[in-house]
């Protein structure tokens, strides 16, 4: 199926590893033009927009510290002046402090809300701009499930990811009239690059009584996600707006 993507400007935050370099590399397979967006892990973004430009494809990769307007700003007019216009932003950047709640520092808290919450708006607003003069954009926000249904441990994690889904609800009803749709992935537990260390799942113990929330009785690579991404950035998903989708394996099927 051709989901019609090629040629289109795609920027994707957090694209250094992981999921959001997955979608990204799967954009560029589509024939996309496409930015990886990282902070801290700029080797990998590099590769991956190196790899891109060898296969014949136009691809970048753009440092920006989400939590600086700045640094946004700057991040959106280097984008936009060696891609072109934005078709479609994905939002994965995130900051996901883990521990029990009581045991978060004030400065986890507020990072979290820095990165996870504003820097997605200020990432939002900056492409949405672009996308409204042209009458046309799609925006893609990944969350976890845990800003659903809850979860232990994952406190400041489920208050930021939340707000992903008003942020795009609210932007798919105020902006559909001018051409642009807004959407939210909320995904069950990834085994990306970093996942035992972030989650702590490493013991094997443990690893078999969380497979048992799964009805599919895995979890989730990144290769999982993509598909879903591109089809809600396609346009031959015009007719899909504010709407929240799972990929978690059925571990919450509300």
């Amino acid at each position: 199926m051709d989901l019609q993507l090629n040629g289109k400007n795609i920027l994707v935050t957090g694209a250094g590893q992981g999921v959001g370099r997955a979608i990204g590399e799967a954009f560029v397979a589509e024939g996309a033009n496409v930015a990886f967006h990282y902070n801290t892990s700029g080797a990998g973004a590099d590769e991956a927009a190196a790899a891109a430009v060898a296969g014949g494809a136009t691809a970048m990769s753009v440092q920006a510290d989400i939590s600086s307007q700045a640094d946004v700003d700057r991040m959106i007019a280097a984008v936009e002046g060696q891609l072109g216009s934005i078709d479609v932003l994905v939002n994965n950047a995130a900051f996901t402090p883990v521990g029990p709640f009581l045991e978060l520092s004030a400065d986890d808290l507020e990072k979290a809300v820095d990165v996870t919450v504003l820097g997605m708006m200020r990432i939002t607003q900056a492409a949405l701009r672009g996308m409204v003069a042209r009458g046309d954009g799609s925006i893609v926000s990944l969350m976890g499930d845990s800003g659903r249904v809850g979860e232990s441990r994952l406190a400041a994690v489920a208050t930021t990811r939340s707000s992903t889904m008003g942020l795009m609800k609210s932007i798919a009803k105020e902006h559909g009239r001018d051409g642009i749709r807004a959407n939210t992935i909320s995904l069950g537990l990834v085994k990306s690059e970093n996942f035992d260390a972030h989650t702590g799942f490493a013991d094997d113990e443990k690893m078999q009584r969380i497979m048992k929330l799964y009805p599919v009785r895995r979890v989730g690579m990144p290769a999982d996600i993509p598909p879903m991404v591109m089809l809600l950035a396609s346009p031959l998903s015009a007719w899909v707006t504010g709407q929240t989708v799972s990929l978690n394996g059925g571990y919450s099927m509300v």
